[in-house]
């Protein structure tokens, strides 16, 4: 959430950021609404200021003075419950179009929608296979890793069974996740797979309505979470942190539940858009300022290079356009692995994101930060980025790693956990 003020100090600006972000917005009706807030307020202050001298009065007036002095105080009482319920109803209205508004975008942050993408650099070398390669889909089932079919019947469709070395891959990638973020000093937490609709709001997401793409649990304000940014985000809540303690660096382990509407198409095949999947995710807090959000961002992609360089799975940095940054991000930049199973002869595909959200979540969640040598408290700034997500990982690094005989070669990096250098092709 953007500042009020600053919103209405930079109208033109705002409009411009929503304008490149393909956000709708109405900042004269917000402006409105601010207006007519502060009318409320000072209407009310008055009410009750009459209301608390029209009481004094009553004790010390005559008998003939007493029943206009008391019907006087009932008139304001019936005058501050309609002034209340109407401030109600303004805050409601002016919540609602703030909650419309994205956060302020990096001027380096290229403008447009997916295809307007910058590759900021690549690493790997696409793979050369002597034999026709196989899509993960095919690859995972003759090795008997995948059952879709029991997945459809048990949940519906787009859940699965991992099975056999699947089971042991998704282990491997977790352990080899948490090992590397917990080298980098950030603190381990398994998080709930539920979380409060105001959890959900404050980090961004919008648990109810038809774009959703949030799973809410009926007759409760619970949700499923979509990733653990929202409980690690959450778990702060209203919060004021010692500035010397920051920044602060959590990783949570979680399961990911989407609904995924309008997510189908080729991207959709197999495990890559699926309604759940296991993710390890780093989140950070950091003081108020650029450059230490900033700093932290480079971190996060640094470690998510790092394991995909491990993983020996070629891929492409790139900068987020504008139109792809969704609410809460400053800035994002996404990880693509190259997908040889992808497309008609290979493709890359999102596998990582990492996003400096500034102090927009915080400043709805109410997590702030105060400096002994300064007055007041300050929000702080929030980041996010994945370590390992299972599903599109394990595409990227099965279709790789095929070898002609169908069996797939574990990277170096992952042996200790899956306990094999190969996975053999079935006879």
């Amino acid at each position: 959430m953007l500042d009020l003020q600053f919103i209405c100090d930079n109208a033109d600006l705002i409009e411009k950021n929503c304008q490149s972000r393909g956000v709708t917005c109405d900042i004269p009706r917000l402006i409105e609404l601010r207006k007519k807030r502060s009318e409320l307020i000072v209407a009310g202050d008055d009410l009750r200021r009459q209301q608390k001298e029209t009481a004094a009065k009553i004790p010390k007036a005559t008998s003939e003075e007493r029943p206009s002095l008391i019907e006087f105080g009932k008139q304001l009482k019936s005058q501050v419950a309609d002034n209340e319920s109407t401030l109600k109803e303004i805050e409601t209205d002016l919540n609602a179009e703030l909650s419309r508004l994205p956060n302020l975008t990096h001027p380096d942050a290229p403008i447009g929608g997916e295809e307007d993408a910058v590759v900021l650099r690549t690493w790997g070398k696409v793979p050369e296979f002597d034999f026709e390669p196989k899509d993960h889909v095919e690859l995972m089932s003759d090795l008997d890793m995948v059952d879709f079919e029991s997945g459809a019947k048990v949940a519906g469709s787009g859940f699965y069974f991992l099975k056999n070395e699947a089971v042991l891959l998704e282990l491997a990638m977790v352990q080899f996740a948490i090992e590397k973020v917990r080298a980098a000093g950030f603190d381990l937490y398994t998080t709930p797979d539920l979380a409060r609709q105001e959890v959900l709001e404050g980090t961004g997401y919008q648990p109810r309505g038809p774009e959703t793409q949030i799973y809410s649990i009926e007759n409760s304000d619970l949700s499923l979470i979509a990733t653990a940014e929202i409980p690690l985000g959450g778990m702060l809540k209203d919060q004021i942190l010692d500035e010397s303690s920051l920044p602060m660096r959590v990783a949570g382990l979680s399961h990911c539940f989407r609904t995924e509407a309008g997510g189908h198409g080729k991207a959709s095949k197999g495990i890559y858009r699926v309604h759940q999947f296991t993710k390890v995710e780093m989140f950070g807090f950091t003081t108020p300022d650029l450059e230490a959000s900033n700093e932290f961002h480079q971190l996060i992609v640094g470690i998510e290079e790092e394991i995909f360089q491990a993983l020996e799975i070629p891929y492409q940095v790139i900068d987020t356009p504008t139109g792809d940054l969704g609410g809460p991000a400053y800035r994002k930049f996404d990880l693509e692995a190259w997908m040889p199973g992808r497309g008609e002869s290979g493709e890359y595909g999102e596998v990582t994101s990492a996003s400096n959200c500034t102090d927009f979540q915080a400043r709805r969640l109410g997590i702030r930060c105060r400096n002994n040598e300064e007055k007041g408290t300050k929000f702080v700034h929030t980041l996010n980025g994945t370590a390992i997500a299972v599903t599109r990982a394990m595409i990227a690094l099965i279709e790789n790693h095929q070898q002609a005989d169908g069996s797939i070669r574990i990277p170096e990096a992952l042996r200790k956990w899956v306990g094999m250098d190969v996975i053999p092709a079935k006879s």
